[in-house]
């Protein structure tokens, strides 16, 4: 993933070779999910802010490490209120969960173990 430089405004190769994606890939994701929406000049050219930018990292976050599936991934961006910033904070919640998981597997085995010490 290259550097992106400082500026107003991203074309969609720039941002793609950022992303370490297609521009294909890119233009796809906007028809998936309605909170990445880059303007568009006259000639029909997108120009993605910073803003943008980010959606389109956390989107492949989503989608190539974290595994989710476009529906998901959707419903995530979407539950975050469109605030790609606020998925960091994903990774500790998928933590809780797997936390609260174990938890409750320990319980289970707990009472599992109890009740054949009664047996």
């Amino acid at each position: 993933m290259n550097e992106l430089p400082e500026k107003l405004y991203y074309s969609i190769s720039e941002v793609a070779e950022h992303a370490g994606v297609k521009p294909h890939v890119l233009r796809y994701w906007e028809s998936e999910f309605p909170t990445l929406r880059p303007k568009k000049n006259r000639a029909g050219n997108r120009s993605y802010r910073k803003r943008d930018v980010e959606e389109v990292l956390a989107i492949k976050k989503l989608l190539y490490d974290d595994g989710f599936k476009i529906d998901g991934a959707r419903r995530l961006l979407r539950e975050s209120g469109g605030e790609a910033e606020q998925l960091d904070l994903m990774q500790p919640l998928q933590a809780k969960q797997r936390d609260r998981k174990v938890a409750e597997l320990r319980r289970d085995l707990h009472d599992l173990l109890e009740f054949v010490r009664k047996l």
